[in-house]
């Protein structure tokens, strides 16, 4: 267990973290909504194994944060016009976006539908834990499939002292609503899942 002050927190104080997400480990996490759970995204048996430990239905995708928007353009195809400009009023914050995924992410992660729906958190711990992976990471939730979200290290419980996963204790995490999540690809946005950001603000947004 690494405990982190989320308010100082460090790229470097988070480098036995990178090294772990890099040799194929699992990492429980603090972000602006719960605890998450990040492997890193192109390594395929990583995948595999966090999709193991929640024992996540192989069919359902994968959310992913980046440490900065050109972190983002390491996974993703492309930014189109409208998720840029959503991007750049929204994040860092809850509004996940639909991106198509880059070939170097394994399919696993967005169960063979080639897309991702990814943000730029707002918590310092989840940027600095990207950053010092050296490239964006899975963001599902740290709990089993079906169980309820964490807000805390504490909450982990057997799965936090799975011998594959690093604990980065950094607090409470305020909880709440999770994510925006919208494609904006297509002519129409579409609101893929309600979340923290209202609808209207996102139209607001593409339409102001």
């Amino acid at each position: 267990m690494i405990r982190i002050d989320p308010v100082r927190c460090q790229v470097t104080d988070l480098a036995a973290a990178g090294e772990w997400l890099r040799a194929g480990g699992i990492v429980a996490y603090p972000t602006d909504t719960f605890y998450g759970l990040a492997v890193d995204p192109t390594q395929a048996a990583a995948v595999a194994d966090l999709f193991d430990l929640k024992g996540r239905d192989p069919g359902v995708a994968m959310p992913l944060i980046a440490a900065s928007t050109a972190q983002v353009l390491g996974i993703v195809e492309a930014i189109d016009e409208a998720s840029s400009r959503l991007a750049e009023t929204f994040w860092p914050g809850p509004l996940s976006l639909v991106l198509n995924a880059a070939d170097r992410v394994a399919p696993a992660v967005h169960a063979g539908r080639h897309t991702l729906a990814v943000r730029v958190p707002a918590h310092r711990v989840a940027r600095a834990l990207a950053e010092t992976c050296g490239r964006a990471i899975t963001a599902t939730s740290a709990n089993r499939s079906a169980a309820p979200s964490v807000s805390s290290a504490e909450e982990l419980d057997d799965l936090g002292r799975d011998r594959r996963v690093l604990v980065i204790d950094a607090g409470r995490t305020p909880g709440g609503l999770p994510s925006t999540i919208v494609d904006a690809r297509g002519a129409q946005p579409r609101l893929v899942r309600e979340g923290a950001i209202p609808w209207n603000r996102v139209l607001d947004c593409l339409n102001g």
